[in-house]
């Protein structure tokens, strides 16, 4: 395993191992936020809108609360959101996939045929709607997006299991009496298992944008301080472009999450080169 994991990351491009360092960087920000900020996230430090300084690294909001404190913990609750619905709706359209794929028939057509209907439903305003709908909250935010984000996994992992279910070893296999479950396990979860981890990477990517896109238009949990609520607060402070106030208010969480988008998107980009070499 670790020969693999080494493997892997000598095939990194300097970009892409640029890129999963950021990303650690980022997680480590949440993990490490009591250390690494010295105030609350939640309790006003210092006085209000105040410019970045050696007390608040940068600078602090409309009520005082110092902004890296924020930015630390929304850097968990964009990231939490992100794993979450990566794994739901990854692991979950993979599993789809295989059914699809294996077993063909009814139940593939329908399968398939949820899928063409959620590819082609407007994302964005559906789950406006389905947020307004549910309301706010983190659980809640996960399931809406990946409502919308498990059909595209599913159809890639289906394709792969009907070209693999009529290789010879598989074949062979089920003449001899294997079930789906053995051939689940023994052949095809390492068949696809690059695929999915291509797909979770992209799907973590997709939902943290949604999720501060949500949150940015007042859809998001108003208590969890995420990147896109911080935006949210920002832009609707009155003025807030004929003062000084957006260079620290604005700019930082909108650089952070571009930071994780292109970091995310690169290691992405590595991670399929990998993949399609390896194939």
């Amino acid at each position: 395993m670790a020969a693999k994991i080494k493997t892997i990351w000598h095939r990194f491009t300097l970009g892409g191992k640029v890129s999963l360092a950021i990303i650690i960087g980022i997680a480590a920000m949440w993990m490490l936020s009591p250390m690494v900020a010295r105030h609350s996230h939640r309790i006003p430090s210092g006085p209000v809108l105040e410019a970045p300084s050696a007390v608040h690294w940068l600078g602090t909001d409309d009520l005082g609360i110092d902004l890296w404190a924020q930015l630390c913990h929304g850097a968990g609750a964009s990231l939490q959101i992100g794993i979450g619905t990566a794994l739901l709706a990854g692991v979950g359209g993979s599993l789809l996939g295989v059914l699809a794929g294996y077993h063909g028939g009814k139940l593939d057509q329908l399968i398939m045929g949820i899928c063409d209907m959620m590819m082609v439903v407007p994302q964005l305003p559906s789950m406006i709607v389905l947020g307004a709908f549910f309301g706010a909250g983190r659980s809640n935010m996960i399931m809406i997006i990946a409502i919308f984000a498990w059909a595209a996994p599913a159809r890639i992992v289906r394709s792969k299991i009907r070209s693999m279910k009529h290789d010879k070893y598989i074949v062979a296999a089920s003449s001899y009496g294997a079930g789906f479950f053995h051939l689940l396990k023994t052949h095809f979860l390492p068949g696809i298992l690059p695929l999915v981890v291509v797909n979770l990477m992209r799907i973590f990517s997709h939902a943290i944008v949604a999720e501060a896109g949500l949150a940015f238009i007042g859809l998001g949990d108003p208590i969890a301080k995420s990147w896109g609520m911080i935006l949210n607060r920002s832009l609707n402070f009155p003025g807030i472009y004929f003062t000084a106030y957006w260079k620290w208010w604005v700019v930082a969480p909108v650089a952070f999450l571009i930071s994780l988008m292109l970091a995310l998107a690169m290691v992405g980009r590595d991670l399929e080169r990998v993949v399609n070499r390896k194939r």
